[in-house]
């Protein structure tokens, strides 16, 4: 009995958070072992119709960078990176889109389906819904101590979202489930970091949520201690003083963004945990780290 009282308070706790929650959306970027890993896979899966069905919409922008090297090595072709970000040449892109948009987005797809959620893959070419621009990587000239425009191939960023298919779905109970991949104005393709995606996704919908799930548990302070929550004032000081730095920089700065530009609140999450999701969005304490607007 104590056990089944147990678990009706954990069904309590998470009340205030469901009424909170309904009808918002949540923009969830998808990425690092959590997609490896097989019963990490089932936990996000489960995790996503859980959130439909209680009146939640979702909206899923997945990555795939160990996938894409995979089949790159398997095709005989090198993948090559500058400062974090994969050289996209012609054959890179072809790979890149058909990894991205048609292995990795269907078998997302098909998992939430699997276990009763209403999954739709889409890249953003569908519906417009992703227009970009080359993205220009300057690097400092060894020999010369000046800047330097680096081509690093089908690389880009986001001009705009045009976010209508997505509400679309949703208004039918439909999952958007997005390949980062985003259009130019000719028509060219270009392969985009899909945190950066997520956080423009979720800045279009005006999101309540944008969760990030890494490989890590959030941000730490210099003495190793998670950070649970950073006011959007503090990041700047942060990366100044190197308590952020590195890879976390560009996630933190999404977040910073996306909040800036009216999406609540933003979370960097630990995919490697079982069920992060709804750990994060229905319990008390939430894990990993929060960026939002504190004062």
């Amino acid at each position: 009995m104590q056990e089944l009282i147990k678990k009706a308070n954990i069904l309590m706790e998470s009340l205030p958070y469901i009424k909170r929650f309904a009808d918002k959306t949540i923009v969830i970027k998808y990425g690092g072992n959590a997609m490896v890993e097989e019963h990490l896979k089932e936990s996000f899966a489960k995790d996503i119709v859980l959130m439909k069905y209680i009146g939640m919409n979702p909206v899923v922008v997945h990555g795939g960078g160990p996938q894409i090297g995979n089949v790159m090595e398997k095709m005989g072709l090198e993948s090559r990176f500058v400062h974090g970000m994969r050289v996209t040449d012609s054959a890179t892109m072809d790979v890149v889109e058909m990894v991205l948009g048609g292995r990795v987005n269907k078998e997302i797809v098909a998992n939430i389906n699997r276990h009763g959620g209403r999954a739709v893959g889409l890249t953003g070419k569908d519906g417009d819904l992703i227009r970009a621009r080359k993205m220009e990587m300057k690097a400092i000239n060894p020999d010369t101590l000046t800047p330097e425009i680096i081509d690093i191939g089908h690389v880009g960023e986001v001009v705009n979202i045009h976010p209508e298919i997505i509400q679309a779905l949703e208004k039918n109970n439909f999952i958007p489930v997005i390949a980062p991949v985003g259009v130019g104005e000719a028509g060219e393709t270009y392969n985009i970091n899909a945190d950066l995606v997520a956080g423009q996704i979720a800045a279009a919908l005006k999101a309540e949520k944008l969760i990030l799930l890494t490989d890590i548990e959030g941000v730490k302070n210099k003495s190793g201690e998670l950070i649970t929550n950073i006011d959007v004032g503090e990041v700047q000081h942060l990366i100044d003083d190197e308590t952020i730095s590195g890879g976390m920089i560009p996630k933190v700065t999404c977040c910073l963004d996306a909040v800036l530009a009216g999406v609540r609140k933003a979370h960097i999450v630990d995919g490697r945990v079982e069920h992060a999701c709804l750990l994060e969005i229905f319990t008390d304490k939430g894990i990993g780290t929060e960026v939002a607007k504190f004062r």
